[in-house]
């Protein structure tokens, strides 16, 4: 397995494989499948997204995003990683994440968090092994199929770049 920074060319495999993660119902509140063109829209040039190939072929994805809107947060990011269904638990995840922690680096940001189901042990346990926190939980934080969710709350400095 190899990670390379994705481009807007792996839109269409990065669809695919949120859109499996969304069916699964174990990683995220979401439940719009997404299009090419909504993957797109997340290359905006300040966010890093890297991907995770296999012999060639995309199997996961680590993406970057926006925590808030207000200035004093530019340095923070939300974190997303998501696996295709076929390649789960082979070390694909992690590798993604440490790849995009360290674009996150090389990218300015200080701080990378998320937010994971508490029944997703496996998210838990892996964001764990590259210096994720847990600092709390928003109970009820939203519902997915007509069910209240909790959330756990992770975060993860990166010192290099405090200042």
């Amino acid at each position: 397995m190899t990670t390379r920074p994705a481009s807007t060319q792996d839109a269409g495999a990065i669809a695919g494989i949120y859109n499996e993660g969304i069916e699964d119902r174990v990683a995220t509140f979401e439940t719009r499948p997404r299009t090419s063109d909504d993957i797109r829209r997340w290359f905006d040039g300040i966010h890093p997204v890297v991907i995770v190939e296999d012999n060639g072929e995309p199997i996961a994805f680590a993406a970057a995003s926006q925590y808030r809107p207000r200035e004093c947060y530019a340095g923070i990011a939300e974190v997303s990683v998501y696996v295709a269904r076929g390649s789960r638990r082979r070390g694909a995840g992690r590798l993604a994440l440490s790849a995009l922690i360290e674009a996150a680096r090389t990218a300015g940001y200080w701080k990378l968090l998320s937010r994971v189901f508490p029944e997703n042990n496996a998210s838990l346990s892996m964001i764990a092994t590259l210096g994720f926190r847990q600092v709390g939980v928003y109970e009820k934080h939203g519902q997915l199929d007509g069910m209240w969710k909790d959330v756990v709350i992770v975060e993860r400095l990166i010192p290099e770049n405090l200042r």
